[in-house]
């Protein structure tokens, strides 16, 4: 009797994690694992919904999504906007978060620049858009200012160009999300230990020597997680694109996350639209699996 009290209590205390877990796991079935299940479905079937019995067509959908010009364009918009919004979030965060903590500012001035440089996190993505249209309206202050400096004698369609729109929305992409990397490399520039730059002033390493023999090394898991997140979430970044420029004009700004909704919500193309998110999802999934590798290894 005893052995069995012994056994179930065993059980039981086996058992209550997976409890706790089982409302998320639930939820997770539901609104993510099935709908990633339908849209891998759909991507092999002539346009679901639309019709009432569709046909299985294979790998017809990628043939045809891999021959659209405007995928190709999207594609290639895509891979400026990530690349260049990526590394520049890198180079600003590490740059802002070395300034934050350097021994020359005070407190009070750490604290003051803290916040004004976290503003961007704390907008969403509708007023950011909302805010950057107005000033980059051809009337807005940006045109303003550069006539008031004479460095322009026109009014610039910052967003209403094709020459500048998808420069624009990526300017307006590295605002909003610098501060993410701004506070993470900090928190691991707070976590070096001091005694390593007072071992390497000793030897006679100055700053530069300091950075990228005891600096960059101890951030370099988190300056590659960063990376890794990054990407799958500017890959994915519709709604400041959208709101800003609609994936014009004339198809300067528009990525895979447009084109994936206007097949799907605009034209209808159903099918068309679930194939060309399951290029993204493979291609988000390739970097999962890399950071978490990445994080094993940490561990």
């Amino acid at each position: 009797m005893k052995a069995r009290s012994i056994v179930k209590g065993g059980f039981t205390k086996k058992a209550t994690p997976y409890f706790y877990l089982m409302p998320t796991l639930i939820l997770m079935f539901l609104l993510l694992i099935i709908p990633i299940i339908m849209v891998i479905k759909f991507s092999f079937y002539d346009n679901v919904i639309v019709n009432k019995n569709p046909v299985f067509v294979g790998f017809d959908n990628y043939k045809a999504i891999l021959a659209d010009s405007t995928f190709i364009t999207a594609i290639k918009n895509t891979l400026v906007f990530v690349v260049i919004s990526v590394l520049a979030h890198l180079v600003i965060g590490v740059m802002f978060a070395l300034l934050l903590n350097t021994k020359y500012l005070g407190n009070k001035s750490k604290a003051l620049f803290r916040v004004i440089y976290v503003l961007p996190w704390m907008f969403t993505a509708s007023v950011i858009a909302i805010l950057w249209k107005m000033m980059m309206n051809p009337n807005g202050i940006i045109n303003y200012l550069l006539q008031l400096f004479n460095l322009t004698s026109t009014n610039i369609e910052w967003l209403g160009s094709r020459k500048f729109a998808l420069s624009a929305v990526t300017f307006i992409n590295i605002w909003s999300g610098y501060p993410f990397y701004m506070i993470s490399i900090l928190a691991g520039l707070q976590g070096i230990s001091g005694d390593l730059y007072e071992a390497s002033a000793i030897d006679g390493a100055n700053g530069f020597k300091q950075f990228f023999r005891i600096t960059v090394p101890q951030l370099k898991p988190i300056l590659i997680s960063l990376l890794m997140l990054d990407f799958v979430w500017t890959i994915q970044q519709f709604a400041l694109i959208w709101m800003t420029t609609g994936g014009g004009p004339i198809k300067a700004t528009e990525t895979l996350s447009t084109y994936i909704y206007k097949q799907g919500f605009s034209s209808y193309q159903y099918s068309m639209a679930s194939t060309s998110a399951c290029i993204v999802l493979l291609a988000c999934t390739i970097i999962a699996i890399f950071y978490v590798r990445h994080q094993k290894a940490r561990d």
